[in-house]
């Protein structure tokens, strides 16, 4: 089917990276173009984005059904004019209905969220991407026991949404220890780039041609040399499952690797 889509995981930065000042310069340039270059290598503009971010976790898988979501400034500490950005994306209730629908199907419980907003793990990769912001687009929230199994079921239970032109978005970061990342902001972190093992152990990950034995080495990934060094607490790494589970069968393969704040940051595409 020509309008369907793959599935992917994109780095969003560090707060409102994008769209401020930083020493050096450069330090976001290659993630900003790869997020710029995204949507030339679609098959079709999406009918519609749904977004896992690691930054709203329940209970129980949630879907945002606000049809004009506002944005969230969960960031602190950055400058004033990041907490007055716009990204005027509609809400898609009738997709946050089609998602519950399908994940129930699966087995799962699901809850409803009618007046969240965008968080940044949303807006400010997207905001990037498609500036335009005219693509209706749903939040999904992680379950908040982060379980690597159940959250590459509920991908798979999601999968159907791509051949209704829905582009799955998992938006968090491969590399996520935020006392090392803060060293960096500092200019005190070590000159060795870390997360480099679990980094190939992940991309090993991903792109084995097997979708059993890919799913089966992320349902472990905290066993994988270097995992805990990198994601001390998994929020930011979980939505790559979802991602992934919505692949099926489609091997995975890596699409970004940068070297920012002395750790490594990767992106996967799924089909």
């Amino acid at each position: 089917m020509t309008d369907r889509q793959p599935t992917m995981f994109v780095p969003h930065g560090g707060g409102p990276c994008f769209f401020m000042d930083w020493n050096p310069p450069g330090t976001w340039d290659r993630q900003r173009r790869f997020l710029e270059d995204l949507p030339a290598s679609l098959p079709a503009k999406p009918k519609a984005l749904l977004v896992i971010s690691g930054h709203w976790e329940e209970r129980v898988f949630t879907v945002q059904t606000n049809p004009a979501p506002s944005l969230l400034f969960d960031y602190q500490g950055f400058p004033l004019h990041t907490y007055q950005l716009t990204w005027p994306a509609p809400g898609d209730p009738e997709l946050a209905a089609r998602a519950s629908g399908l994940l129930e199907g699966a087995g799962f419980q699901t809850g409803a969220d009618s007046a969240r907003g965008f968080d940044h793990g949303v807006f400010v990769p997207l905001k990037v991407a498609f500036p335009e912001a005219d693509i209706p687009t749903v939040q999904l929230s992680l379950r908040a026991d982060l379980d690597p199994a159940a959250h590459l079921a509920a991908g798979r239970a999601l999968a159907p949404l791509r051949d209704e032109g829905v582009l799955i978005i998992g938006s968090g970061n491969t590399y996520h220890n935020m006392a090392v990342m803060m060293r960096a902001m500092g200019g005190g972190a070590e000159g060795n780039v870390r997360g480099l093992d679990f980094d190939r152990w992940l991309t090993s990950a991903v792109t084995h041609e097997d979708p059993e034995v890919r799913h089966a080495m992320l349902a472990a990934w905290d066993q994988a040399p270097g995992a805990r060094a990198a994601n001390p607490r998994e929020e930011h790494l979980i939505p790559l499952h979802v991602a992934a589970g919505a692949a099926l069968a489609d091997r995975g393969g890596k699409t970004l690797e940068d070297h920012v704040l002395g750790a490594v940051e990767s992106a996967f595409r799924f089909g």
